[in-house]
């Protein structure tokens, strides 16, 4: 059985964007070349990857040209050929199709997904808060994966959305699997969630 892994940056009060549309970047976050390493490191060890419309058309803005860019450093392209080449599953209402080896998932798309989980051996990258959450309440999400940066935004786009009015989320209990420090002070907590 695969494991669904939610790998996120975010800031030390767990939000991934300060302000809307920051599109997963933002002058807050520090990835540097040994960062950006771990990332590729990781990301080609998993089975395949799943992300929500917003995610993926933001890696698709970038990452299949950089993969053939010879202007940017080796660890970009790098991560380019690892995105473009990896199987990945698109969760959207509104594409029918994608490229770069990806297969759309329209409607019941968390029956889908847990379907793929049964299926699928190794980890399954997850990209998307709103994909994150809906996994998470659907008791489907297996791991998270933090980069925290160290910056306290304040306000912006929380880790998780908050529940639908008149719904209550129990808390998520957390096991730490792994740690590790990098440049600038970014640090990775790697945790199983806890059934």
């Amino acid at each position: 059985m695969g494991r669904f892994v939610y790998w996120m940056n975010v800031s030390l009060d767990l939000r991934i964007e300060a302000a809307p549309d920051e599109n997963g970047g933002g002058d807050w976050m520090r990835i540097g070349e040994p960062l950006h390493r771990e990332f590729n490191r990781r990301a080609a060890d998993l089975a395949l990857m799943v992300q929500g419309r917003r995610v993926f058309e933001i890696m698709e803005s970038f990452w299949p040209a950089a993969r053939d860019d010879r202007t940017l450093p080796a660890y970009l392209q790098e991560y380019g050929a690892i995105w473009t080449d990896k199987p990945k599953i698109l969760v959207s209402r509104t594409r029918a199709e994608a490229p770069f080896h990806t297969t759309v998932i329209g409607e019941d798309a968390i029956s889908r997904l847990a379907e793929l989980r049964a299926e699928t051996d190794g980890a399954i990258g997850v990209g998307g808060a709103t994909l994150a959450t809906a996994l998470l309440d659907a008791g489907l999400l297996d791991e998270l994966l933090l980069f925290t940066h160290p910056a306290v935004l304040g306000s912006g786009r929380p880790l998780f959305d908050e529940p639908g009015p008149g719904r209550a989320r129990p808390p998520v209990i957390l096991d730490l699997l792994e740690q590790a420090t990098f440049d600038e002070g970014v640090t990775m907590h790697h945790y199983a969630v806890r059934r």
